[in-house]
């Protein structure tokens, strides 16, 4: 990948102002892997300015032209899923089947409805005696993070141009070389120069630059809460539009007419699924108190199988955690855990054996949680999960909404109406109900302090857009 150092600006791959760099370390090594430019002022002003001159152009493209760049990007990213996941697979360390399926094949997924979208979009409609229209908004930040860096990617930049923006792209720095495998495939395709342009580095560089812009008319970022709020108050002074999908601390309701042995399966799978590396992971599993014990066991059973290995073997399903501070900051939570008087019932602070590279950490399930402890309240992002009782539904929902966060939730109940019906006191963005699958088509964000604005799917596309009302 010989441009990994360079930023992607007016279609051209260029040298950066800066000459500070970052390294790309594979976390299940722990050896470099490539090093990126940290962009700095100067640099999001070129890209900022180009993508500025793009969009005087690019938003008049019909739709229908706009959908077929879409359908030719899928196409081409399909040809390189391979190659792509293997990337994503060393960068982040998630193993490579999970990689091929889900953080390549997932984004493929959620793309290609995007051309049907804008093929289809109805830009003007009349309301008694005005003419209103949808235009698209300008010039995008599109600020993306390491857990889900290509699916993030396309949630943002494929609404986008849907849409008729132009954008400036910064991926995270610790999971960058996905984005720029991605560029390339724009540009493979002819997207027009300056409708998408690329710039590495980190937060407090080139983030803020990029957040602070005033010629950015919109802010798209997902991150951790606290980054979200710096990026709020960048935004502020120019009042840009913000959306924003930030962190969680889900919890899943297993009803005691539930399946009990299949939701506790599910519950474990899930959130140790990518690490526990997952913004929607519903890593409080909140069981009624006379199935508590029964469930903990079958918990400590089925994390038990689960292999932690290396990416590249086929049997891993856990792979390292993305970087050494994300490790730590695991270690820290279980070590906090144990320090609040939760129990252990497996994991906790050891490597998993054999592997003495890479930043692993043993799936740790905790059991005798309180709601109120750290380990409950804030967010881990590791393969940690704790077990809470609750006396009765009631008792169940209002542990689920005494949380700062409202990004997801799960229900398991014997029905789909009495899940349902429990799921509609919740307070979060999206609830899975009985272990449903994950619907591109559907919106997706957070209540409260999970973010602002929606992701996928029309609700998607309209963040986007502008409107115009003209009255006749």
């Amino acid at each position: 990948m010989a441009s990994c150092q360079k930023l992607l600006i007016n279609g051209r791959w260029v040298e950066a102002h800066s000459k500070t760099q970052l390294d790309v370390i594979n976390p299940a090594t722990e050896k470099t892997i490539a090093s990126i430019a940290i962009a700095n002022e100067q640099d999001v002003n070129d890209a900022v300015d180009a993508a500025k001159e793009a969009f005087k152009t690019w938003q008049y493209v019909s739709s229908d032209e706009r959908g077929r760049y879409i359908e030719a990007i899928v196409t081409k990213l399909s040809e390189k899923r391979a190659d792509m996941a293997a990337t994503i697979s060393s960068e982040l360390g998630m193993p490579i089947v999970l990689s091929d399926m889900v953080q390549t094949g997932g984004p493929l997924t959620g793309m290609l409805p995007y051309a049907a979208l804008a093929k289809s979009m109805d830009t003007q409609e009349h309301i008694d005696n005005s003419i209103v229209i949808k235009q698209a908004i300008g010039v995008c930040a599109l600020i993306t993070p390491w857990n889900f860096p290509l699916h993030q990617l396309i949630a943002k930049v494929a609404p986008a141009l849907a849409a008729g923006c132009t954008m400036v792209v910064k991926p995270s720095e610790e999971t960058p070389l996905n984005a720029i495998m991605f560029a390339e495939i724009l540009q493979q395709v002819g997207l027009p120069a300056g409708v998408f342009n690329l710039v590495t580095g980190d937060g407090e560089t080139t983030g803020n630059a990029l957040t602070k812009h005033p010629d950015v008319d919109l802010v798209s970022f997902t991150g951790s809460t606290s980054a979200g709020v710096n990026v709020a108050l960048n935004a502020a002074p120019s009042v840009k539009r913000v959306c924003q999908e930030l962190g969680g601390k889900s919890a899943n309701i297993i009803s005691p007419t539930a399946p009990l042995e299949q939701a506790i399966s599910d519950a474990i799978i899930s959130v140790m699924f990518n690490s526990g590396q997952t913004c929607v992971a519903a890593t409080r599993v909140l069981v009624h108190q006379s199935q508590y014990q029964q469930a903990v066991d079958i918990a400590k059973a089925v994390t038990e199988t689960l292999i932690v290995g290396e990416p590249d073997n086929e049997q891993s399903f856990i792979g390292p955690l993305c970087s050494a501070k994300q490790q730590q900051s695991v270690l820290n939570y279980i070590q906090t855990g144990i320090n609040e008087g939760a129990t252990l019932i497996t994991g906790g602070l050891e490597k998993p054996d054999g592997l003495d590279k890479g930043f692993y950490v043993k799936p740790t399930v905790f059991a005798d949680v309180e709601n109120d402890m750290v380990i409950a309240q804030q967010e881990i992002f590791g393969p940690v999960v704790c077990f809470i009782a609750y006396q009765d539904i009631e008792h169940a929902i209002r542990i689920a909404n005494d949380s700062q966060y409202g990004l997801a939730a799960k229900v398991w109940a014997e029905t789909q109406d009495q899940a349902v019906d429990i799921a509609k006191h919740i307070r979060a963005g999206q609830i899975t109900i009985n272990g449903g699958n994950f619907n591109y088509n559907a919106p997706f964000g957070g209540f409260k302090q999970s973010g602002n604005g929606r992701e996928w799917g029309a609700a998607g596309l309209n963040e986007f857009i502008e409107l115009k009302s003209m009255h006749c």
